[in-house]
């Protein structure tokens, strides 16, 4: 006699279960391998490595095309660690005591003035022409009419003394925004990160570091472009003298 049971004693919503399960247990399963891609295996503080776990803390080797014809980036690497030999101390001698700079606090790349190992060649757009290029290189892009022109403006550093005057603008011709002043000190220019600066009164306020700071600010490697590890270095250089630019910045608020 048909009762209307199409799949007989099987219990349809317990197997959709079950399957949920296992489909559940090999994402986790796949994600865990996945985001052992960067950062890792683990090192100790004296840069020795750690084991990798086993099989769902390792992940396959994969290959990653890089455009406009930069070839190939395989992760996980080896061989591609940040170095240890940092100019930092730890402030207590017991592991996970945080690490103090010994040398230029803006440079050694502790805390706030900390940088990632970044590309050598500069940010591209999809046609592969460099994103970031100096206004007067640049045609097609201007300050708008009723916006304040920095260029020509003197820039006031944290400790109140003028570091130099805006030469140039350097620009993201892509999305169309300033991305860092060209501050001409007298004896060399710096790029300055427009995001941390302030045009106020006829002046360019950035409070980041003092005016002989901006001796040390790190210095492009070809005129005309910027690479992207230059980048993370400027932009770390002038956050790092949020805190260690003066000493009053480096004591608590409470």
């Amino acid at each position: 006699m048909d009762d209307g049971n199409i799949v007989g004693t099987i219990d349809v919503a317990e197997l959709a279960l079950y399957l949920f399960f296992l489909f559940f247990a090999g994402l986790i399963f796949w994600l865990r391998r996945e985001d052992r891609r960067e950062g890792y295996p683990l090192e100790e503080e004296d840069g020795r490595l750690l084991p990798d776990g086993g099989p769902l803390s390792k992940a396959p080797t994969k290959t990653f095309k890089l455009p406009n014809g930069k070839g190939t980036h395989s992760v996980p690497h080896p061989d591609d660690r940040d170095p240890v030999d940092i100019a930092a101390k730890q402030r207590e001698p017991f592991p996970g005591s945080p690490y103090i700079p010994t040398g230029n606090p803006l440079e050694d790349g502790i805390g706030p003035a900390g940088y990632a190992q970044r590309a050598k060649w500069p940010d591209q757009d999809r046609h592969g022409h460099n994103r970031l290029v100096p206004m007067s290189a640049s045609d097609e892009i201007t300050i708008a009419p009723l916006s304040k022109d920095p260029r020509g403006l003197p820039v006031i550093a944290a400790d109140g003394k003028t570091a130099g005057t805006v030469r140039d603008l350097w620009v993201d011709h892509e999305e169309h925004v300033i991305r860092y002043l060209e501050v001409d000190t007298g004896t060399r220019t710096a790029l300055a990160p427009m995001t941390m600066a302030r045009i106020w009164g006829g002046r360019v306020l950035l409070d980041a570091i003092n005016a002989d700071d901006y001796a040390g600010v790190p210095q492009l490697s070809v005129a005309g472009q910027i690479t992207r590890d230059e980048e993370e270095r400027i932009v770390a250089y002038f956050g790092g003298g949020y805190l260690y630019a003066n000493q009053e910045r480096q004591e608590p608020f409470i």
